[in-house]
């Protein structure tokens, strides 16, 4: 089968289904809607992936380019024949691969475009029900994910739901060189690993790291990414007087990324708004206890004192509460390191779970031949 893969940017996301997809049995094809300010993968796409050319995938893309892309998509489909396309965020990808008639459609939401931006507005709303009723498929990476899209009309029957889970090889736990070389060896140490922007909360961590930090002298933190907020929050911790306890590692591939789990005593994600989040999954596949933002969708993969703790979103007092309860309580940690890999192997297994996507394109193409 000749699958379009239609996708907003290029990140290790798409890297990773791309990869997973070349050693199938389909032809596949990558079309990029845009390209950002930054690379966000740096990795070329698999040598047997055929790259689109087109007018898009050059620059960010606004509403207003809308026409010009929608009209070279229809001639990338004209061009292409393919047997279906696979599209996703919701908002803008598959928009468009709905606006081209094209069928069949697989949908991928990729998380918040249907658990946050979904619920915008009007416009967005309407937006959400007319994709979801041009799709043959829905792909989602967690039932809070399909709750939401049911609340939008699509069919049950029609969804198809996994977490796109981790290589637990990879991500697995062990020992890390970070903490001698950084002289932390007696530290208590966090690690965040999220982009340095409003939906990940990373304000309300950097806050709640001061409170914490005032407490105990021996919290430090691994600081990995960026983003636009990096002014901002590196103000927090300056004037906090903390910047001597942060390492800011930039970005880090994703060969070093399971060294900075395996260092770290607690990983942190304070985000406004997730599916199954890959960067969760990788933290439980390391075996490193979590404290999590109390969404549903984090809810599904913690349980309370389990895998770790999840707190109220948005709230900085509760979460440097949370920090503190996890120092005072240290020798649970390896118990919940332990619950937390088993978690992901359970659950969170990426070659396992890769297998829905193929189950979604037969159950679109059965979908429209009937």
């Amino acid at each position: 089968m000749k699958v379009l893969y239609f996708t907003r940017d290029y990140t290790p996301h798409d890297h990773r289904f791309l990869t997973a997809l070349a050693e199938s049995e389909h032809e596949i094809f990558f079309l990029r809607l845009e390209r950002r300010g930054h690379q966000q993968e740096d990795r070329e796409p698999p040598a047997n992936v055929q790259i689109v050319q087109w007018v898009g995938g050059h620059r960010p893309a606004g509403w207003f380019d809308g026409p010009r892309l929608l009209r070279g998509l229809r001639g990338v489909i004209r061009r292409l024949r393919p047997d279906l396309i696979h599209a996703g965020p919701i908002h803008s990808v598959a928009l468009l691969a709905a606006l081209s008639g094209f069928r069949p459609l697989v949908t991928m939401s990729w998380g918040s475009d249907l658990l946050l931006d979904a619920d915008k507005n009007a416009g967005y709303r309407c937006t959400t029900r007319y994709v979801l009723s041009h799709s043959d498929v829905l792909v989602g990476d967690c039932d809070t994910v399909k709750r939401k899209a049911v609340e939008y009309g699509m069919p049950d029957a029609h969804i198809v739901t996994f977490p796109w889970g981790v290589d637990l090889e990879h991500f697995s736990p062990g020992e890390s060189r970070l903490r001698a070389q950084q002289g932390w060896q007696n530290a208590f140490v966090l690690l965040h690993t999220r982009t340095w922007a409003w939906l990940y909360g990373v304000d309300v961590f950097a806050k709640a790291f001061l409170q914490a930090a005032s407490e105990i002298p021996e919290l430090h933190l691994f600081m990995l990414g960026g983003g636009p907020l990096a002014q901002q929050l590196r103000g927090i911790f300056s004037g906090g007087g903390v910047q001597g306890r942060v390492h800011f590692a930039g970005q880090v591939s994703q060969a070093e990324l399971p060294q900075y789990y395996r260092a770290a005593d607690l990983y942190i994600s304070a985000s406004h708004s997730d599916g199954s989040s890959v960067s969760l999954m990788e933290a439980l596949a390391c075996g490193t206890p979590v404290i999590v933002s109390d969404h549903a969708s984090n809810a599904e993969w913690v349980r309370q004192g389990v895998q770790g703790w999840c707190f109220p979103d948005g709230d900085v007092d509760a979460l440097a509460q949370a920090i503190l309860h996890a120092y005072e309580h240290q020798l649970q940690l390896p118990e919940m390191g332990q619950a937390a890999r088993q978690q992901a192997e359970q659950r969170a297994n990426w070659a396992r779970n890769f297998e829905n996507l193929l189950r979604a394109y037969d159950l679109a193409v059965k979908h429209q031949d009937g």
